[in-house]
């Protein structure tokens, strides 16, 4: 009876310890917040007026758990990130008792489902595509679904390692990003893309400037079958890549050929390149030192400066051509960017796409460029769209972030990722098993590839390049829908699409742009 008596007086007195040292602490907050002049709600309510930020801080969390809808959130909803979870697991992707999706939202893509689709037995997979056939190595193309651009540095060692043994699971390619490439990309066997940056990250001399050697000694890993000369990305157009120095330690500066203690920066544009003529040199002089297919990436603000690259390629000839152009839309993402550039800058994917489609279809270099579609493409349905409207082969970045586990937090640029995407803390890089999170990665792809074939199925052809702008309808703002081939009429079908194309009024103009007529 004493013992427990003596306990409570224990309890009774750290209580009120606890309550003293409680009390404390608002007085001085609330001398803090009615004296700071900073934060006019705290001046006026202090103490209480921190709860402001508290719950503001908190709301995200909330909102992403409890209060949205599954196709409320952004920039991708739940109903997304659980197709992709369930893909990544290898888990069936049936669902009951109807669609959520709201199908009369303007823009919504309809697949026309054909009335007598091909049977079991007339069933095709995706057949290898040669990019750059001139070129000393071509590389044919093994999948129409890829991996987008990530620089290490920008994701973490694990994640790099997760994506290039998937990537080889799966038979798809790695875009480096432009960090440079780094052991770990190759470590896996996969197929890879080196994306050169305005700031040549890894292929640079002291000054910045392209190096030829360095250029050969990448070219020389037969992991690398092509190269990508980035000029603007979706998120950031117009503006260059920042990867801060706390990001940055000793082996990602010898990889990227930086100082430690600075910021990379890169510049907003390759400095060596100030018009369309200079850009084919660029891409002429890559393909000769590497003997590998060369192409560029960008997002498109619009078409009308596109048309001088055509004529410049009409110029000199279809071998002076990209092999392929990666169109990025305007929705594509990053770690961090200035939120007007993200919000308000370039077009989306939905219109740059047919433009730079079109473009190279009136100028007759169907079969010589690749286009390969990037930008917030994670679905199924993503994909087969993308193709619908010609593009060759799609990547994805943020849909391969969610195969390793990415749960959206919005913390890509403050080195603090909860799982151990985005971040060089070795404690948070403990949460990515590469052994696990490997074979996620190929399941991934494999579901959206076998996926995308189901699409092409229904549609009524035996596999996804030979679907077309009329397989797909657009909801319009009236509800209803339209053919896209209503909407965009394609050219594509060689000398028949171009006849076509000049007796249609919007063709007949660019055409004169282009020369053509």
């Amino acid at each position: 009876m004493g013992w427990a008596y003596y306990a409570l007086q224990v309890l009774a007195g750290m209580f009120a310890l606890f309550l003293g040292v409680l009390l404390l602490l608002a007085l001085v907050l609330f001398f803090i917040d009615r004296h700071q002049t900073g934060d006019a709600i705290r001046r006026n309510y202090p103490v209480i007026g921190r709860f402001r930020g508290l719950f503001t801080e908190l709301g995200e969390f909330f909102r992403q758990y409890f209060f949205a809808m599954d196709r409320e959130e952004m920039p991708f909803n739940r109903a997304q990130r659980d197709w992709v979870g369930r893909a990544s697991a290898g888990r069936g992707n049936t669902v009951a008792f109807g669609s959520t999706r709201n199908l009369n939202i303007p823009g919504t893509p309809i697949f026309m489902n054909a009335v007598f689709p091909p049977l079991d037995d007339q069933y095709a997979s995706t057949e290898p595509l040669v990019i750059g056939p001139g070129c000393r190595e071509p590389y044919a193309a093994p999948s129409i679904f890829n991996i987008s651009g990530m620089s290490y540095g920008a994701i973490s060692k694990p994640a790099v390692q997760a994506l290039a043994r998937g990537a080889k699971r799966a038979g798809i390619w790695l875009n480096t990003g432009e960090g440079g490439l780094s052991p770990y990309h190759l470590e896996g066997g996969c197929d890879i893309v080196f994306q050169i940056g305005t700031a040549k990250f890894g292929v640079r001399d002291a000054a910045g400037n392209l190096d030829d050697d360095k250029l050969r000694q990448v070219a020389a890993h037969p992991e690398v079958k092509m190269f990508e000369i980035k000029l603007s990305q979706g998120a950031k157009p117009g503006k260059g890549g920042i990867l801060p120095a706390a990001k940055i330690d000793q082996e990602v500066a010898q990889i990227r050929g930086v100082p430690m203690g600075r910021d990379a920066i890169s510049p907003n544009r390759h400095r060596e390149v100030d018009d369309f003529d200079d850009l084919l040199d660029l891409i002429a002089r890559i393909r000769e030192v590497t003997g590998k297919p060369v192409g560029i990436k960008s997002c498109i603000g619009s078409a009308g400066p596109w048309f001088d690259l055509f004529k410049a390629i009409k110029a000199r000839g279809p071998d002076s051509a990209p092999d392929f152009i990666t169109v990025d839309g305007g929705e594509g993402g990053t770690g961090a960017a200035p939120m007007p550039l993200i919000d308000l800058v370039g077009l989306p994917l939905r219109e740059a796409l047919i433009r730079m489609v079109d473009l190279r279809d009136l100028a007759g270099l169907h079969d010589r460029i690749r286009i390969i579609a990037s930008g917030k493409l994670v679905a199924p349905g993503d994909v087969a769209w993308a193709i619908c409207l010609g593009a060759d082969f799609v990547t994805s970045a943020r849909g391969f972030m969610f195969s390793l586990g990415c749960i959206q937090a919005l913390k890509c640029n403050r080195n603090t990722c909860p799982t151990g995407i985005t971040t060089h803390d070795p404690h948070l890089q403990k949460g990515l098993v590469v052994e696990d999170k490997d074979k996620r990665v190929a399941a991934y792809a494999r579901s959206v590839i076998n996926e995308v074939e189901t699409i092409a199925h229904s549609v009524g052809v035996a596999e996804p390049r030979q679907m077309r702008r009329r397989h797909v309808r657009v909801v319009q703002d009236d509800g209803t829908s339209v053919q896209m081939n209503e909407l965009h009429p394609s050219v594509h079908l060689g000398a028949e699409g171009l006849a076509r194309a000049r007796g249609h009024k919007h063709f007949e103009t660019a055409l004169q742009r282009l020369g053509e007529v």
